[in-house]
């Protein structure tokens, strides 16, 4: 029988009972509302304290609750980083693939099951550093896919390194002395690229994240929401946000909701604001509709 996000997400009113080791005293308590959507033996996380990680990962169980998706129908891949254990903690078909490589093979996945809902759910340094090339042709051919890109502005699980969306001037293990390159502006490069739907928030704002993300999740072709979330360890203390609360002090005195506006003008500077909202929202045919309607013209006898 198919298990609905609806019945999953039930909060399990049955009594827990741990004694503790001294064998005197109880502790009594309901589960919580989300233990059935998490492997929860593989509980504690790995995440630093003060990781947005957490925040992240409740929105996205939250809005697959609200969009009410069939969890046997719902798959979700993950690369190589700190974002990519999600894979190994949700309580779904998840696979945790190599470095750079989600995204093609989530494709693989969608090309071969269509009735699957497909979500890759990955860092900055996976998705658009090592796996750039295939962030933007997956957006190019408007594959079915929604792409929850979680950005911390670098390489956490490995060192602190810089990556693709490093800003100028930031400061981490391999740019010591503030970071020279030029970076990616994720939700510009997705938009560009051809993605349907674009949104980017903070993780402080988790409210209208997850509503983001329950659109992303319903709408076809290639989505992408855009989280920028606190790395206390590799790059907060770099800044003097040593804690993830000051990271989050930061996004409410630099945080400036702009519905509409041009991805292009949303570049994330060190020190600067940060623009969040849904930037793009458009109807386009997805890859798989395309291809269909290819194959019915030359079924018909039409010519290319």
């Amino acid at each position: 029988m198919a298990i609905t996000m609806r019945d999953s997400y039930r909060l399990d009113k049955s009594l827990e009972i741990h004694h503790e080791a001294e064998g005197l005293k109880e502790d009594v308590h309901g589960r919580h509302p989300m233990d059935d959507m998490l492997r929860t033996e593989r509980l504690p996380h790995i995440w630093c304290p003060g990781c947005g990680l957490g925040t992240a990962l409740t929105c996205f169980l939250s809005a697959l609750c609200r969009a009410e998706l069939d969890l046997d129908k719902v798959v979700v891949v993950s690369g190589i980083g700190c974002t990519g254990r999600v894979a190994g903690y949700v309580r779904l078909d998840s696979f945790h693939t190599t470095h750079g490589r989600a995204i093609p093979f989530a494709t693989g996945l969608k090309l071969g099951n269509p009735e699957l809902k497909v979500v890759v759910f990955s860092g900055d340094g996976d998705l658009v550093t090592i796996g750039g090339n295939h962030f933007i042709h997956a957006a190019r051919r408007n594959m079915d896919m929604t792409v929850i890109c979680v950005n911390n502005f670098n390489y956490g699980m490995t060192g602190g390194q810089a990556g693709a969306t490093t800003p100028i001037g930031g400061i981490t293990s391999t740019s010591p002395y503030g970071n020279y390159e030029y970076p990616f502006n994720v939700s510009a490069l997705a938009a560009a690229s051809g993605a349907v739907y674009v949104a980017r928030w903070t993780v402080l704002h988790a409210r209208r994240l997850e509503r983001s993300i329950t659109e992303a999740l319903l709408k076809p072709g290639f989505t992408l929401v855009e989280i920028i979330s606190p790395c206390p360890t590799g790059w907060g203390r770099q800044h003097k946000q040593r804690e993830g609360l000051d990271t989050l002090r930061y996004y409410h005195e630099h945080g400036v909701i702009r519905h509409g506006a041009d991805p292009r003008e949303t570049d994330i500077g060190l020190g600067g604001v940060i623009v969040e909202g849904k930037f793009v929202d458009i109807e386009k045919p997805t890859f798989l509709e395309q291809r269909e309607r290819r194959l019915e013209q030359i079924r018909s006898g039409g010519k290319a």
